[in-house]
């Protein structure tokens, strides 16, 4: 029971980051994909360097245990991920600022959000039988992670993940990486 008190706050708390960084306003999200404004790329990759950090860390103290991993489809990852991405592209909603924006009462988040999950989750479930199992045949690399599939130290894995999203950071705010607003 506790784990759902916990889950419940941390999703109460990153829906409220959200909301107070600007991330559930239309705009920002569709500012993404036109690469004028990357503070939704920042933000979460924010949380990543931030997330990655404190579950290695709690492992390596031995507080955590990580749970098996599922397998990885690279094939189903792609097509996954580009659905994912023209939807939210379209839309100019994902999931987090979908939920933290209807925490706000927006019918304009509230209903399109819901939704949006109840046709994804029932063409998933209506095309899962059929769909699975070729695409699980193509490109499975098994139930891995990023540092056991490179052969690497999670620590390390962490710190240049860490340096590398700095650097992105850097390129976007001091070397202009995003385009410029047309006024």
């Amino acid at each position: 029971m506790s784990t759902y008190i916990i889950a419940l706050f941390l999703g109460v708390f990153f829906g409220f980051a959200l909301n107070k960084a600007g991330l559930t306003k239309y705009h920002k999200i569709v500012n993404v994909f036109r690469l004028t404004d990357l503070a939704v790329l920042k933000f979460m990759m924010t949380a990543l360097i931030v997330s990655m950090s404190g579950l290695y860390l709690l492992r390596g103290l031995g507080l955590i245990t990580f749970p098996n991993v599922p397998a990885t489809y690279i094939a189903g990852n792609v097509i996954g991920g580009l659905i994912f991405g023209v939807g939210m592209a379209l839309s100019g909603f994902c999931p987090g600022t979908c939920a933290a924006g209807s925490g706000e009462g927006k019918l304009d988040y509230l209903i399109p959000g819901v939704l949006g999950f109840l046709v994804g989750a029932a063409l998933y479930g209506l095309t899962y039988p059929q769909v699975f199992p070729a695409i699980s045949a193509i490109a499975n690399v098994g139930n891995v992670v990023i540092p056991d599939l490179w052969n690497l130290s999670p620590f390390f894995t962490v710190v240049l993940f860490a340096v590398l999203s700095i650097f992105l950071f850097y390129l976007i705010d001091r070397a202009g990486l995003h385009r410029k607003d047309r006024a």
